[in-house]
């Protein structure tokens, strides 16, 4: 029986397109006023960890900008770009300039497992803080009280080793085959089948990751059956 549900973000909630051009798009543009800035304190980490990582002790503002922007460009998972991402995107969700995206058949599916006593989790590279505000300020309503808990990269690991899906199935308590986790990527799906955990790939049209087997795959989460045995 399926006693959690664990949700991957991009290609699978929600559009890969939605994600990278509103939150890497909305960051790209704020980096340098909000590393000049520096309201809250939160950028001194950032600037600390960046020179510290591109190698480039005396870096000033402007270049850090420009290091992080690279980085972002690349995808490159750097803790210090996700802490400045989730604190400069916290600030365009609650600004209105942003909003979480998720296609059709997500928000009733999610509500439904949740009503039938499911327990939903997240599980992405977005950063923790980024995860939350996308599905409190879903463009479908707040969908934030469905979700119990979230992990990312820091807080789990890299999503394609089996040891993070061991971490967050101790964390939260349910045995292995309890759990089901929705993806659009192969190499994640493999890692949590690894750590013992049932799975299904989730492929929609125009997305990038191609379905792959032995692992079957829906493109919608209204054929996905939560209490049938899917490894």
């Amino acid at each position: 029986m399926t006693r959690a549900i664990v949700l991957d973000i991009e290609g699978t909630t929600s559009p890969t397109d939605a994600v990278r051009t509103d939150l890497y798009g909305y960051t790209s543009a704020h980096l340098r006023a909000w590393l000049s800035e520096n309201t809250d304190g939160t950028a001194d980490s950032v600037i600390v960890a960046t020179r510290e990582l591109a190698g480039e002790a005396n870096a000033g503002t402007d270049r850090i900008a420009e290091i992080l922007r690279g980085w972002l460009e690349s995808d490159v998972k750097a803790e210090p770009l996700k802490t400045a991402q989730g604190a400069i995107c916290a600030q365009g969700f609650r600004a209105g300039a942003l909003h979480g995206r998720f296609f059709d058949d997500v928000a009733p599916a999610l509500k439904a497992w949740h009503d039938a006593g499911t327990k939903l989790y997240v599980y992405s590279s977005g950063s923790e803080r980024n995860q939350r505000d996308w599905f409190a300020f879903a463009d479908a309503g707040d969908l934030s009280d469905l979700i119990v808990d979230h992990f990312d990269l820091v807080t789990a690991g890299p999503k394609r080793e089996p040891t993070s899906y061991e971490s967050i199935a101790e964390r939260i308590g349910v045995a292995p085959p309890d759990i089901l986790f929705l993806s659009d990527h192969p190499d994640e799906l493999d890692a949590a089948v690894t750590a013992g955990w049932q799975v299904v790939g989730v492929h929609r049209p125009g997305e990038p990751n191609p379905a792959r087997p032995p692992h079957l795959w829906v493109s919608s989460f209204a054929d996905i059956d939560a209490d049938r045995h899917h490894r």
